[in-house]
């Protein structure tokens, strides 16, 4: 990981923690969605790996990155920018999912000189509503009287019918740290829920303004159970991005990377090849 879990100052940028998932080609930067990390990505990413040199960014307030307070879009994609300054990377392809999607939009636009090929999971350039139960339901669990991971599930059960929401949510619950070491008595949320909740309408906006534009190649990705990109999304999307394409994994809900892995990957490399 590049960099230790630490508080960040309100408005100041902080640099991501990453995983690197191999490969010698051109770099991928990959940012994940809300209450994901960069470990959601290994297996999609090593595949990516036999054409890229994948890395995996933590968005802030996930992963090991740093906490902070404030999280509009402008912040998320600076952090992104001051990553690859650290990593000494200037050109990359940025591939974003959902709350990963709008950040790296955000960024293209900001800095188009350093996005050769921008590729968009399931999410487009619009505001959404953000359903504030996931956040609200990890808060309410006493994580004091949790002993084992299986009664926390069972705390969430309270409040998320959804097994596989749970299991998602789950991945962010570790064991207690003190001075950054695991002391493996007690647990806690990796993510900072405070600053997320605090956030949830900025974070439903939309990450562009009416004079965004990048004129470089943008391939979106749908899946076809989900509602997050809907046809009309792409022409409105041709807005900011000229030459954006679409493209539809008819078996898939919103984490293409998980149910079409495979239909995701060939898609990206097809994508790649036409860009």
């Amino acid at each position: 990981m590049l960099a230790a879990r630490r508080a960040g100052a309100p408005g100041v940028n902080v640099r991501l923690a990453l995983r690197e998932l191999g490969g010698e080609g051109p770099p991928l930067v990959i940012l994940h969605g809300l209450y994901g990390s960069s470990r959601n990505w290994t297996t999609a990413g090593r595949r990516l790996s036999e054409r890229y040199q994948v890395l995996a960014l933590d968005l802030r307030n996930h992963g090991d990155s740093p906490h902070a307070p404030d999280m509009s879009y402008p912040l998320l994609a600076a952090d992104v920018g001051e990553t690859l300054d650290e990593l000494g990377l200037g050109r990359v392809s940025l591939l974003g999912h959902s709350l990963g999607g709008k950040t790296a939009m955000r960024f293209a636009c900001d800095a188009p000189e350093r996005v050769a090929h921008l590729l968009v999971a399931d999410i487009a350039p619009r505001a959404y509503a953000v359903d504030p139960s996931p956040v609200a339901a990890m808060l309410a669990i006493s994580l004091e009287a949790v002993t084992r991971r299986s009664e926390a599930d069972e705390r969430l059960a309270e409040h998320i019918a959804d097994v596989e929401l749970r299991q998602f949510l789950l991945t962010n619950l570790e064991r207690r740290r003190t001075n950054l070491e695991r002391t493996g008595e007690g647990f806690a949320w990796r993510i900072d829920l405070q600053a997320i909740r605090n956030n949830l309408t900025e974070l439903g906006r939309s990450p562009l303004g009416p004079l965004d534009r990048y004129d470089g190649p943008v391939d979106f990705f749908a899946g076809g159970r989900s509602q997050y990109f809907a046809p009309s999304d792409l022409e409105a999307a041709r807005r900011y991005f000229p030459r954006a394409r679409a493209h539809v994994l008819a078996d898939s809900g919103h984490d293409l990377h998980i149910d079409a892995r495979d239909e995701l990957v060939a898609a990206l490399f097809a994508a790649a090849d036409a860009a």
